[in-house]
């Protein structure tokens, strides 16, 4: 099965009100699905449902992700995130802290598939 960040991921969950860490079963049917719709913790009023991001462009300097919110099956809004690979820092990056910290991981994931030996 194809995870949608790229690996599986642990970590707090901030689609609620408050941060929380959820549990093993949680992470595993909701989580590292990329669709939570059916979360007990996930709030009835929301943005979105899910993100989803995928690789639009990479060169030895920068490398561009496509991202996709969706709510309800929908897309919802959606954009690109630019990465200096250089310098190590977003030139392009979205206002909401939930889409950065998913980009970032999908982008560790990419980067680590195409060089095993990066961290």
């Amino acid at each position: 099965m194809r995870l949608p960040l790229g690996a599986g991921w642990r970590g707090s969950c901030s689609a609620g009100a408050s941060e929380f860490i959820p549990n093993d079963d949680t992470i595993h049917n909701y989580c590292n699905l990329g669709y939570a719709a059916g979360c007990p913790h996930l709030p009835a009023d929301r943005d979105w449902d899910a993100i989803r991001f995928s690789v639009a462009r990479t060169s030895v300097d920068q490398i561009t992700l496509n991202f996709v919110c969706e709510s309800a099956h929908a897309p919802a809004e959606h954009g690109k995130l630019t990465f200096d690979v250089v310098r190590e820092h977003w030139i392009t990056s979205h206002s909401d802290p939930r889409v950065r910290r998913l980009a970032a991981c999908y982008l560790q994931s990419f980067r680590a598939r195409q060089n095993p030996f990066i961290e």
